[in-house]
């Protein structure tokens, strides 16, 4: 027994050196195996290994595109890109105490409960602090030296005009893309492309050092507009104290260059300040002049007598008996405001007669009307460069009934837009050839289409003169020193539901062209339900043009065509002949 308990003791011996022996060879293993490794990777991975380090602290970031600045005609700057930073965080590295809180919120005006919501949700690494924000704030900011709170540069739009021109502008969102207006119009053109640079960040994620710049930024196009800055102006402020005074809902002015088809100005009240989001509200935003339609109403008779004159159905001399000043069409009855008798085309042009143009219409082929509004663009969208143009509806000639074809010759039935209407207006300017519009200043002769005659169109002008004149519908549309040509419009709006018009709420408009012996302008005017006793287009719209175009004629130093007396200036108190369809 004890000879085996002795070779138990020498078994377990001799397994003990063993295992210790198996343990030593084991580490020293090891050892010379992470030894091998790290003069392997040292002497021949060195490049690697700076690589992967290198990777921990750079990073690839982007560099913003200078975004192409906006002019008008005469190279004033009216949209400009202005360096900003955007303050971001990253919630699952930031940990700010309630007075850091605090200091943030007293540097962005915000609740303090607001800043700390953003900072306590740790599922996320990226939350934007502060959008667009001036320098000197996210140079406050960041010298909190809060960890997680990193800073990027941005560009913020400005618009010095402000709300005078920010429908035609529009607005670009917090991404510098345009949103409205030729913003959005010109948006490839405008915006430029971001470069990329490698930089060196700090823990904080602060860049210390720009090790190499990959991809330079490339900035956005200037764009030079038609509009004159000074002429939008002058539209902006007569329209806004019109609008107040008649207590409207809203209004419109448009001035074109009769010659080029360049727009030089183009104002709608309400309006919004492209600089203020505040004010940003579709109602304000809308840009009624291109967006919206309405029945132009009478202004819509000088076009009849054209296609009339054009068919040789009459002349400018031709009589009309306009009876007791109604007229029965079908079950329908045509009435004029004041029974006027027998009278000559110019002289229904002159007073708005609603009967004359319905005898007229009742005359001619509805083909030969069609027509010469489709030419004009009624019924086809302008093409002004300008986003959300509407095409407005003339129907089919061939779907028109009799008392649809004589409401037509007044301008109720069919639908435009102020700008189109203003654009149609040029051909009377232009030997009856309508230029194509444009928002871009232009070089070069524009292309036209026919849409008159030239007889027709220069025996319009005098007529359309006779309307401004003692007697006409527009004595107060008159600029002392020039002789102007136009129509007048007084509409019932139609019912949004449908079912008939509106019986007290009105649209005036007045669209006008001067000097009439060399036509360089034309100005259109709508207002949207003036409140009040007076609605007829030649007191609510008239006295706009009047000062529109007289101050749009001396910016331009077009020269006078007649003299300076009281036949040429508007009346004070002279009797304006009244006008409703």
């Amino acid at each position: 027994m004890k000879h085996s308990g002795k070779a138990n003791t020498m078994l377990h011996l001799d397994l003990q050196r063993w295992r210790m022996r198996l343990t030593l060879a084991l580490l020293f293993g090891g050892f010379a195996a992470l030894s091998v490794r790290a003069v392997y990777l040292q002497a021949w991975h060195n490049d690697f290994l700076n690589e992967e380090g290198e990777k921990r602290v750079q990073r690839v970031a982007p560099i913003p595109a200078y975004r192409g600045v906006i002019s008008d005609r005469r190279g004033e700057p009216v949209a400009v890109s202005t360096p900003v930073e955007t303050i971001w965080i990253n919630p699952k590295q930031a940990n700010p105490g309630a007075a850091e809180i605090q200091s943030l919120a007293n540097i962005l005006d915000r609740d303090p409960d607001q800043i700390a919501r953003l900072f306590a949700d740790k599922s996320k690494g990226f939350v934007y602090l502060e959008r667009l924000l001036e320098p000197p704030k996210a140079r406050q900011i960041m010298a909190l030296n809060l960890e997680g709170v990193f800073s990027k540069p941005e560009y913020r739009r400005y618009y010095p005009a402000g709300e005078v021109m920010g429908h035609v502008l529009g607005i670009t969102n917090l991404d510098d893309k345009g949103q409205e207006g030729v913003e959005l119009a010109f948006q490839s053109w405008l915006a430029g492309e971001a470069g990329a640079q490698r930089v060196v960040r700090d823990r904080l994620g602060n860049v210390v050092e720009v090790l190499e710049q990959i991809k330079p930024p490339k900035p956005g196009r200037d764009l030079v507009l038609s509009l004159n800055q000074h002429i939008q102006y002058l539209a902006y402020r007569e329209l806004s104290e019109a609008v107040e005074k008649h207590k409207a809902r809203a209004g419109s002015v448009v001035v074109l260059d009769a010659r080029t088809g360049e727009i030089l100005a183009l104002a709608n009240t309400p309006s919004f300040n492209p600089n203020s989001r505040a004010t940003y509200t579709p109602e304000r935003v809308r840009n009624r002049a291109v967006t919206d339609v309405f029945e132009p109403g009478s202004t819509m008779k000088p076009f009849l007598v054209a296609a009339a004159l054009d068919a040789r159905v009459v002349s400018p001399e031709t009589t009309i008996d306009t009876g007791p000043g109604w007229f029965i069409v079908g079950d329908k009855k045509i009435t004029d405001t004041h029974a006027k008798g027998v009278m000559t085309v110019a002289q229904s042009i002159q007073v708005s007669s609603n009967v004359a143009a319905a005898k007229i219409a009742l005359e001619m082929r509805g083909e030969d009307y069609w027509r010469l509004l489709s030419n004009a663009g009624i019924g086809a969208r302008p093409n002004s460069g300008l986003p959300g143009e509407v095409s407005g509806r003339l129907r089919p000639f061939d779907t028109w009934r009799p008392i649809e074809k004589a409401t037509m010759a007044y301008g109720h039935g069919l639908s435009v837009s102020l700008l189109q209407l203003a654009h149609a207006y040029t051909a009377f300017a232009n030997d009856g050839v309508m230029p194509a519009l444009t928002t871009l200043r232009r070089e070069s002769v524009a292309t036209g289409t026919r849409v008159m005659s030239v007889d027709g169109a220069r025996k319009m002008l005098p007529m359309l003169e006779m309307v401004t004149q003692n007697g006409g519908t527009a004595p107060m549309a008159r600029v002392a020193g020039y002789r102007v040509a136009g129509k007048t419009g007084t509409a019932h709006k139609f019912k949004v539901n449908g079912g008939g018009y509106e019986p007290d709420k009105y649209v005036s408009s007045f669209v006008g062209l001067a000097p009439a012996s060399n036509p360089r302008l034309v100005v259109a005017v709508m207002i949207d339900e003036p409140g009040g006793r007076d609605y007829y287009g030649g007191l609510i719209a008239a006295p706009i043009f009047s000062r529109v175009m007289a101050g749009a004629l001396r910016f331009m130093a077009v020269p006078p065509d007649t003299s300076f007396n009281s036949d040429s200036a508007p009346p004070g108190e002279a009797p304006v002949v009244a006008e409703s369809v």
